[in-house]
């Protein structure tokens, strides 16, 4: 779809797709417009884009500062692939789709035993090791050839330099680097225009000796003249040049023999690239040769637009994953204020029954206000608790533990809640399960998470049950905990999305995060969760983990209280490895 990017402005890094109605796509400082900029330069309503046939057009609304494309300013231009539109400060880059190129279904695979593969390999180079001269034939004395193999060499390495960072300051630093290896120079830095301000910023400066770094004085006129024309430029006796007769900063900074070129992007020059020399002018005219040649220029040119390919992308890429953090920002900020809401909401509520069970000195309203405000505790509990287990990495803290009581202080945690909506849970504690290595706060945070996420889906169902079971697999080194019921199921497209974030089957109700949580947890210890589901048959969990037996342990045997208090609870013996049974 056709698009523009911002890549200059408060908005950088926002894309806006270009829709194919016909109507006029406003660009303005107003609320109203499809694109919203703020910007005091920025008219309220400043230009349009305008489908028109199969192209985008863009016109100016009679704007205070103009609309330009490309630099030049314009009423109205038809737009191509990579044009720039300015507005004010903000700049966006124009994108068209595609459709027109040929379809990836013309490129076709040629298996090793048809006769139409009749390649064979002559020879192989891997990018780590080699170099460009040895690609080219040893010819020393052709020196056309000679030079061509020197600067190939110069850019593949350049190019290489440049690709595996996305750190500005260290991409410029490995620039200047190369660049004093193949360039006698003695002071280089590399400027970058503030894109707010359009001055020149030093962001990198090296010297050839080491401690021995001198005063840099640039002049201002050759800068001017570089940015303003978009030339390199390579000087050796300002005075005799007339392009800067008039620059007296050439004249007071002294300059031997300079190279000063733009560092020219895709859109827009980024920045500057210079070196110069500290011999005098007259010992290198003695000398009879000078430092600094034509070939050395059109070098310098060719490094300093991969450095400004190099700098626009990252640049790019920093702004994407802004947004897209941003965006990120903004969807959890909205989706926890949503159930954040609800729950205050139920705390409102439930306050409003416990005032008035005081003033009416009424027990039984008391409670059930009181009852409401303590579920909401539990829940706004729950969720700071996920929060917090999601937002940071973090690594299990294992230790010797017993997982059936674990899971039985569980099962005792919500078997209140379970009798109040007619659901049988079903556990038996295993007798004969030794003491294992595991995070038991985490764990437990984890299969409660499951558990309750069972228990919401059997509500209101008949005969509604939820069964727990625990087994070890010595053969196989895991732990599973198996968590089924017999509530609604899922469908298999709502199977592929249940651990992601915020996504929920339990509509206002559910946060998201109770599933993400779990299976972060299970990964952080090494296992993972697997479930599978039917529609109208319900859903099965199960939880696993390697096997890690505490070196001290013993079988467990549970006391008979475990199962005197769970008096709701059926106690089985079966197993349910693909579902609930009868």
């Amino acid at each position: 779809m056709p698009s523009l990017f911002v890549i200059q402005g408060q908005k950088k890094g926002v894309r806006y797709d270009l829709t194919a109605s016909t109507a006029a796509m406003s660009i303005g400082r107003e609320p109203g417009n499809f694109v919203q900029v703020e910007d005091n330069e920025v008219s309220r309503r400043h230009a349009e884009i305008r489908r028109v046939g199969d192209t985008f057009v863009v016109g100016d609304l009679k704007s205070s500062n103009g609309t330009f494309l490309n630099n030049r300013k314009v009423e109205r231009a038809e737009l191509t692939t990579g044009d720039q539109i300015q507005v004010g400060r903000t700049v966006f880059v124009y994108s068209k789709d595609r459709a027109d190129e040929p379809s990836i279904s013309m490129v076709d695979i040629v298996p090793p035993s048809s006769s139409a593969d009749g390649s064979r390999i002559v020879r192989t180079l891997r990018d780590d090791d080699a170099e460009m001269g040895e690609m080219l034939p040893d010819d020393t004395q052709n020196r056309w050839l000679a030079r061509a193999r020197s600067n190939l060499q110069v850019m593949y390495r350049t190019s290489l330099a440049v690709s595996h960072t996305l750190d500005i300051d260290e991409l410029l630093g490995r620039v200047l680097q190369l660049v004093f290896e193949w360039i006698e120079a003695d002071r280089g830095c590399i400027m970058l225009l503030n894109p707010e301000t359009r001055q020149l910023q030093i962001k990198a400066r090296r010297d050839r000796q080491p401690g021995g770094a001198t005063s840099l004085a640039i002049s201002r006129t050759i800068l001017d003249y570089v940015l303003d024309r978009r030339e390199g430029v390579l000087t050796s006796d300002a005075q005799d040049d007339d392009r800067f007769s008039a620059g007296n900063s050439v004249l007071r900074t002294g300059v031997r023999e300079a190279i000063c070129v733009p560092l020219q992007g895709r859109y827009d020059t980024v920045g500057v690239l210079y070196v110069d020399t500290n011999v005098p002018l007259s010992e290198v005219i003695e000398s009879g040769q000078r430092r600094f040649t034509d070939e050395h220029l059109k070098l310098m040119i060719a490094i300093g637009h991969q450095a400004a390919l190099a700098v626009e992308d990252t640049t790019y890429y920093s702004a994407m994953v802004q947004s897209e953090r941003l965006a990120a920002v903004g969807q959890t900020i909205a989706t926890l204020s949503h159930h954040i809401k609800n729950i205050l909401q139920g705390i409102r509520g439930g306050s409003y029954l416990v005032e008035m069970g005081l003033d009416n000195d009424d027990a039984a309203v008391l409670r059930k206000g009181w009852d409401i405000v303590a579920r909401n505790q539990n829940k706004i509990s729950s969720l700071v608790m996920d929060m917090l287990s999601f937002s940071k990495e973090r690594e299990p803290d294992p230790v010797p533990s017993d997982l059936v009581a674990l899971v039985t202080d569980i099962v005792e945690t919500v078997q209140q809640r379970a009798t109040e909506m007619h659901t049988t849970i079903r556990w038996k504690p295993p007798t004969d399960l030794p003491r294992l290595v595991f995070d038991p706060e985490a764990l437990s945070r984890a299969v409660l998470n499951v558990v309750t996420n069972a228990i919401d889906a059997v509500e209101n169902k008949p005969k509604a049950d939820v069964q727990i079971l625990l087994e070890c697999d010595h053969a196989a080194g895991w732990v599973r905990i198996i968590v089924s019921d017999n509530g609604e199921g899922m469908s298999p497209e709502m199977l592929n999305d249940i651990f992601n974030l915020f996504v929920s089957t339990k509509g206002s109700r559910g946060t998201g995060l109770g599933l993400t949580v779990s299976r972060k947890i299970l990964r952080e210890h090494g296992g993972d969760i697997r479930v599978t589901s039917q529609p109208g048959q319900g859903s099965t969990f199960v939880l696993e983990f390697p096997l890690t037996v505490a070196g001290d342990a013993q079988p467990i045997s549970m006391p008979e209280k475990h199962t005197d208090d769970l008096s709701n609870a059926t106690m089985l013996d079966s197993r349910v490895p693909n579902g609930l049974g009868p």
